[in-house]
């Protein structure tokens, strides 16, 4: 097994150099560039391994969804644009520029503050020789970053500026493995730069923050997958399941009601619990807004069927014009 690890791991490092050494530094050079090359040799990372959990996800989360959906739907074109945004998302446009832009801002910062008598924080310091353990220290970073989404998910819903960006997540209709990264682009900037800027905060290096994301957004996916399933009594306390987040996307559970609504929890459904969002009924619901149905006043809403037009009419909603 450790022959088979190591030969992955071989192959992919030789990927990554040849596609840097070929592709990526020629180009730099050419743009004038080349005073970013050790920060794109770390992109070039991100992109492949963004590229091979695409291929990943899609060869185990497809086959699932065509022997256990749950609903089956006589068209798949209103999904086909959720792709372009998987791909736009998932090679690392945001989070990663954003985290290695913010990271030498803190370097400089946290320089500054030495100089006064202060010194900076981190995570794995907190307990020597326990928080210190590599596994440890991503665990303890995945727990707090998490809270810190569930947070900013809850504000996604109850701003209503906020909302009407990330409205557009919900307005599928049609939810499916690629759902996931449904997002305005506006409100994905937001989200990844709190995110990213946390993640630097609490002494996350850069090696740590590629696994994060990349294990968060492959269970990300799996949450949003057509599949009828859920984890078990036990294991729905644990993680996020496709029957726990589906609900979240459910047409009168997903945003209204007293909370704004339910199961907000990105990967540790215990913090729905602990704050009283969590919905834990059975079933596999329709997924939308109230205000996509036929029966709205006033009409349904349009929340756009191509890109460009779900994102001008995102930030129609942000300013609080009727699309």
């Amino acid at each position: 097994m450790s022959g088979l690890v190591q030969f992955v791991v071989d192959a992919f490092n030789t990927a990554h150099g040849w596609i840097f050494q070929t592709v990526v530094e020629p180009a730099l050079y050419a743009l004038g560039q080349g005073g970013i090359l050790e920060q794109a040799y770390d992109g070039t990372e991100f992109f492949l391994l963004g590229a091979i959990q695409i291929v990943v996800v899609y060869a185990i989360l497809r086959p699932l969804e065509a022997w256990l959906p749950a609903e089956r739907w006589p068209d798949r074109r209103a999904v086909r644009v959720d792709v372009l945004y998987t791909l736009l998302h998932r090679l690392g446009l945001f989070s990663l520029v954003l985290f290695f832009f913010l990271d030498p801002l803190f370097d400089q910062l946290a320089a500054s503050l030495r100089l006064g008598g202060f010194s900076a924080f981190n995570l794995d310091d907190v307990w020597p020789g326990v928080t210190s353990i590599p596994l440890v220290a991503f665990c303890c970073y995945l727990v707090v970053l998490d809270f810190a989404n569930y947070w900013i998910h809850r504000l996604q819903h109850r701003w209503n500026w906020w909302w009407g960006l990330h409205s557009l997540h919900h307005s599928q209709r049609q939810m499916s493995l690629w759902a996931d990264d449904r997002n305005h682009l506006l409100d994905d900037l937001l989200r990844d730069a709190l995110f990213a800027f946390l993640a630097v905060a609490i002494g996350v290096q850069p090696g740590q923050f590629v696994l994060l994301l990349l294990a968060t957004r492959c269970l990300e996916s799996l949450q949003h997958a057509n599949v009828r399933l859920s984890f078990g009594r036990v294991g729905e306390w644990l993680l996020v399941s496709p029957r726990f987040h589906r609900r979240h996307h459910a047409i009168g559970d997903g945003h209204e009601g007293a909370d704004r609504g339910c199961n907000f929890a990105v990967l540790f459904p215990i913090w729905d619990r602990l704050f009283g969002t969590a919905n834990r009924e059975v079933g596999y619901p329709a997924t939308g807004i109230r205000d996509q149905l036929p029966d709205t006043p006033g009409g349904a809403r349009d929340y756009g069927r191509g890109f460009w037009a779900q994102q001008w009419l995102g930030l129609r909603r942000m300013v609080g014009v009727r699309g």
